[in-house]
């Protein structure tokens, strides 16, 4: 049994699309750009939201520009977040149960800081106990820095710890911080790209990320 999960949020624990979508199509058009379609949205995720913007704005957008529309996504967004947002399936009594069990848990995300800990407050209030977004490039998966990082807030050790994610990112985050990865198929991406990227093991259900931390 592991002691320890670190979890990715958006496609992982929470269904977070519609709301990046509005939020993206808000800065879009304020700058009179094209808006994004809800799929194009789902396959520009994984990276943060400064690639998710990068990727929205048209080819050739100007460093300024694209600067100040990013800006313009992260105030729409942490007023917005929460609006369509919601847990997946099973997601709250996995939560409970791995609590009950005595399991530490935390949320590494390429969300920006203030909205991972806002969205975790919301939607997890005691059931996460280390919520850690990027506060710096630096940061950013598949970079393993926060996932050391929660690591070492939690006192958890690599042999105890396991990592679970939606995306081919997160496969490689996991296996950049020497982790073992769960790869869950409700996300933004599928079963193939997880398998593609030698994800360790894939759950189609809160129940079966369960068994495969307890057992």
């Amino acid at each position: 049994m592991y002691k320890t999960v670190i979890f990715d949020l958006d496609g992982t624990l929470l269904d977070t699309l519609d709301d990046l979508m509005n939020a993206v199509n808000f800065a879009l058009r304020e700058f009179s750009f094209p808006e994004r379609t809800r799929e194009e949205i789902r396959s520009f995720i994984g990276n943060g939201v400064v690639k998710l913007m990068e990727r929205s704005t048209p080819e050739g957008t100007d460093a300024v520009t694209q600067e100040k529309c990013l800006e313009t996504f992260r105030k729409h967004y942490l007023v917005h977040m929460a609006d369509n947002t919601a847990p997946y399936e099973g997601i709250i009594a996995l939560l409970q149960r791995l609590k009950a069990m005595g399991i530490k848990t935390a949320v590494v995300s390429n969300k920006f800081h203030p909205a991972v800990v806002g969205l975790c407050e919301d939607y997890f209030p005691s059931l996460i106990d280390v919520p850690l977004g990027v506060a710096e490039e630096k940061e950013r998966k598949p970079c393993p820095l926060n996932v050391y990082r929660a690591m070492e807030m939690l006192s958890s050790d690599k042999e105890n710890t396991i990592y679970a994610g939606d995306s081919n990112v997160d496969v490689e985050t996991a296996h950049n911080a020497d982790l073992k990865c769960i790869g869950v198929t409700w996300g933004f991406r599928d079963r193939e790209d997880l398998i593609s990227h030698s994800c360790d093991y894939i759950a189609d259900t809160a129940d079966e990320v369960l068994k495969l931390i307890i057992e």
